[in-house]
Order: structure tokens, then C-alpha cells, then sequence
């Protein structure tokens, strides 16, 4: 395909992504709603975020500032669903773009891969939905406010969401290692040497990524982080033992150890003989150029 055609199919593919979002965007503004009300249960469940309204009744409320922030949020919520149940769609046609031009093998890995990195996600937010109940309740009860607080909706909700997007993202750190083994990049044992260095940074990195002040959530991912670590590793040595690795022709030589030079001298001998080279034939003359109105597709 030529870079024109390249660019043509980009464009169709991203045109389908976007009916694929669009129509989960729509789902995702019909069913906001319940969205929102599973989103605020951790904050709905603490003793402190209830308050007795002006009819006498506990109620469960936020704080809404701007005038439109209650709309607005209510289409970033679809927005998230709609990318969520787009992905699908959006995946296939990336997927589809990119698939002609990996070799047969790196398909097979893709796939492989892919199908980790969906559930490692979602094994991820699932976590990060049931850490959030814990980390109110700290922040409620180390705050030096009264016993009834009432927050602001867009806050919330931005905290919740980030934090199901970091500990997805987070998740997928195994897959970095499994691809630097699988590529031969680097060996289980090389791995396994790092595991100080990987300790140390993924508490920091949950220290520094998380927006949970309390000590709950920091831990947790940390943690999270190290156990997937070391099974990233256990499969990574298996891996080398099924390929061998490790047991190479050269394994158990010295590194100073000097190779042996074989000694094979052949004769130097007359070349062929070169044939007179042939005369080059006048170039055809160039074609007239056509007018600028036809020279320019839909593309260009």
C-alpha cells in the first residue's frame, strides 16, 4: 500500500472507532445514573457522609459548586462508559490497522497478551473500587472536621476514577517484564536481581502516583505491585527453561577463555574474466504533466 492508501484506511478505521464510542457514549448517558450510584457507594456507606435533610430525612449528598457541573459530570461518566463499552470496536479496528504489517508470530504473542491485559485491568479497578471505601473512612476519620462531611461531587468522583485508572494501569506492569523475557531481552535470573530495585520503586511510585493520603492504599498497590513482580518472574523462568536458556553451547566456558582459530587458507587464484558491458539505451521521454485540478485525490 502506498502512504496515500496508509492514510485513507487510518481514516476509515478511526471514522468506525468513533461510531463505536459514540454509540457507547449514548448507552453510557442512559445509564449514568446507575453509574454514579455504584461510583458513590464507598462514599455512601461511611456513617459521616449522611446529614437529615430540611423534611427530617438522612440523605446521602454531595456539594454541587458550578451551575453546570452536574451535567458535566454526568457526561464524563458517559464518556467513561462509552470508551469502556466502545473498546471493542475501537480495539478491532486498532488491532486491524496494525495486524498486516507484524509477522506471524508476533500475532500469536499479541494475542496472548492481549488477553492478559484485560484481565489484569480489570483485576486492577475491582481492587482500586473496594481501596477507596478504606481510604475515606481514614481521611474521614483522621480529618479534623465534625462527624458529618459533605463533599464535592466533581472531586469524588475525579478521585475514584483515578484511582480505578491507576490500579488498572499499574497491573500491567508484569506485562513489561514478560515482554522484555519473551523478547530475549533479558534472562528470569536478571529478573530476579532486581527485585531490591523493584521493591524500592514500586513503593514509591505508590507513595508519589496515588492520590490517597492514607497509608491503605499506598501499601496495597505496592504490594500488588510485588506479587505480580514475582509472578511476572516464575513464568519468565519457565519460559527460559522451556527454551533452553541459560544451557547454550558457550554457557559453561570462562569469559577470558580464547576461542580456536581455524586455520583454513585458500589459494588465491585468477578472478573471471570481465565481460565488455553493454551500451545503455536513451532514456523514453517524460510524459507530459497533467493540469493541478487532476493531480489530487480525495486524501491530498
Amino acid at each position: 500500500m502506498t502512504l496515500i492508501e496508509h492514510v485513507r484506511e487510518l481514516r476509515n478505521r478511526l471514522f468506525w472507532s468513533s461510531l463505536g464510542i459514540i454509540g457507547g457514549l449514548i448507552i453510557g448517558f442512559i445509564i449514568s445514573g446507575w453509574v454514579f450510584d455504584v461510583l458513590k457507594d464507598p462514599y455512601c456507606s461511611l456513617p459521616s457522609s449522611w446529614a437529615i435533610n430540611a423534611q427530617g430525612e438522612r440523605v446521602c449528598n454531595f456539594i454541587v459548586l458550578g451551575v453546570a457541573d452536574s451535567l458535566i459530570l454526568k457526561l464524563k461518566i458517559a464518556l467513561w462508559v462509552g470508551l469502556i463499552l466502545g473498546a471493542p470496536v475501537w480495539m478491532y479496528q486498532l488491532w486491524a490497522f496494525i495486524a498486516p504489517g507484524l509477522h506471524r508470530h508476533e500475532r500469536k504473542w499479541a494475542y496472548v497478551f492481549v488477553a492478559i491485559a484485560a484481565p489484569l485491568f480489570i483485576g486492577g479497578a475491582v481492587l482500586a473500587y473496594f481501596v477507596v471505601k478504606h481510604s475515606l473512612a481514614f481521611i474521614q476519620e483522621a480529618g479534623i472536621l465534625g462527624v458529618t462531611t459533605q463533599l464535592e461531587v466533581g472531586a469524588y468522583v475525579g478521585f475514584v476514577t483515578n484511582m480505578i485508572l491507576l490500579f488498572g494501569v499499574a497491573f500491567e506492569f508484569p506485562l513489561i517484564l514478560l515482554m522484555l523475557n519473551f523478547t530475549g531481552v533479558v534472562s528470569a535470573r536478571k529478573l530476579m536481581s532486581w527485585w531490591r530495585i523493584v521493591v524500592f520503586l514500586s513503593f514509591g511510585f505508590a507513595a508519589i502516583a496515588t492520590p490517597d493520603p492514607g497509608p491503605f492504599g499506598m501499601t496495597l498497590l505496592a504490594l500488588c505491585l510485588v506479587v505480580l513482580y514475582l509472578i511476572a518472574v516464575g513464568v519468565a523462568f519457565l519460559n527460559d527453561k522451556r527454551k533452553g536458556r541459560g544451557k547454550e553451547i558457550y554457557a559453561g566456558l570462562d569469559d577470558d577463555t580464547i576461542s580456536p582459530l581455524e586455520d583454513d587458507r585458500d589459494p588465491v587464484t585468477a578472478g573471471d574474466r570481465i565481460e565488455a558491458p553493454s551500451p545503455v539505451e536513451s532514456p523514453l521521454p517524460v510524459a507530459k504533466p497533467l493540469p493541478l485540478e487532476s493531480r489530487f485525490d480525495d486524501m491530498t
